[in-house]
């Protein structure tokens, strides 16, 4: 059966109007267990249906005995980047809302660190047990784009029973690689030190990024040796795993997106290009930090749209070598990102193999 875990709504409050004085403990993460997501009303409904049942089976045995306290961090990969910087403590100035559609369901927004763009709005339950948790990374060329273009994708995710991280982060034009990546991080680590008020499986979540996101969403999930604590599967929609390719692919080409996404890459890296600051780019690239520790990756691709499934491809070669699945999706068309996570069928596959990976 669940574990329920009550928060007072005066601890509650403290983290959203004064988060400086809430330190959630191990025992109570150990409380939390997991809540099966729902199905979806599609052609696929029963079999998607079947497979979160499985997983929430699986889910309620484990959290008994889970101790979801955080692992000590393995070093990083051989990357010449520097370690993120410590977790802040989320922002006082930290808003609380509850959504109109769902009965039960607040949006908290919560700072994770001192710059305008890292804020992440926490979709959660209110019913005082530990959901497993989806991590959401929007796109927009590493350069632009935001948390509220992916509203309806948070909403679908807690209607599914999950507790939905939807992420700000610096943009390009905010700050250079490793910028990006270190938000990803960042907030991941907040969300995980503040499970318990958001009724968070800190030791069950996915990311999930969306074209730029799904290259931050990759670069998190090979980031560590061993993985990142509690991290149970990567996703990317139409995923730039490859800024290299990328970079090559806009060199010569009529192609007005490629042509963009060689410039967005660049920018990416502070303006350098590859031959000039390999360091940087080599940190970039995400198949360079495969590794046997790393967790399972679903990606989608539009057969012919602008980020082909090369760069995924990339990935899971290089994933193999150490054992570790990856999944590459093509699907008919020149879709990308959002648009093609919305053609018939795409979300629910990737529902069902979220719901599959979950404990």
């Amino acid at each position: 059966m669940r574990t329920a875990v009550t928060v007072s709504a005066l601890a509650l409050a403290a983290l959203v109007i004064g988060p400086t004085a809430v330190h959630a403990s191990p025992v109570a993460y150990a409380a939390s267990a997991a809540s099966p997501p729902g199905a979806e009303a599609t052609a696929k409904a029963a079999s998607v249906t079947e497979t979160r049942a499985t997983a929430a089976t699986a889910r309620t045995r484990a959290a008994a005995g889970r101790a979801a306290t955080a692992r000590t961090a393995s070093a990083g990969k051989g990357d010449p980047t520097p370690t993120p910087t410590p977790v802040p403590t989320p922002s006082p100035t930290s808003t609380s809302a509850t959504d109109p559609l769902l009965q039960d369901v607040s949006v908290d927004t919560v700072s994770y660190g001192p710059h305008v763009r890292q804020r992440m709005d926490v979709w959660h339950h209110g019913d005082g047990v530990g959901h497993p948790g989806v991590f959401l990374i929007h796109g927009g060329w590493w350069s632009s784009g935001d948390k509220k273009y992916m509203t309806a994708i948070s909403r679908s995710y807690v209607e599914q029973g999950y507790t939905v991280f939807n992420i700000n982060y610096r943009l390009s034009t905010d700050a250079a690689w490793p910028a990006q990546r270190t938000d990803t991080l960042d907030a991941i680590a907040t969300a995980r030190r503040h499970a318990l008020l958001w009724g968070f499986d800190p030791a069950n979540y996915v990311v999930v990024g969306f074209s730029a996101g799904g290259h931050l969403a990759t670069a998190a999930g090979t980031y560590k040796n061993g993985g990142l604590p509690g991290l149970r599967g990567v996703v990317g929609v139409s995923p730039v795993i490859s800024p290299l390719t990328a970079y090559n692919e806009g060199a010569d080409t009529i192609d007005a997106n490629q042509r963009k996404l060689r410039e967005s890459a660049i920018r990416l890296a502070g303006g350098c290009e590859p031959d000039k600051c390999p360091r940087i780019w080599n940190s970039m690239e995400v198949p360079l930090h495969a590794s046997s520790g790393d967790v399972p990756v679903l990606s989608v691709h539009s057969q012919d749209e602008f980020v082909p499934a090369a760069h995924s491809i990339r990935l899971r070669d290089r994933l193999a070598r150490f054992g570790v699945g990856m999944t590459v999706l093509t699907e008919p068309g020149v879709e990308h990102s959002s648009p093609l996570y919305r053609l018939p069928g795409v979300a629910e596959t990737v529902h069902a193999w979220i719901a599959a990976k979950l404990l």
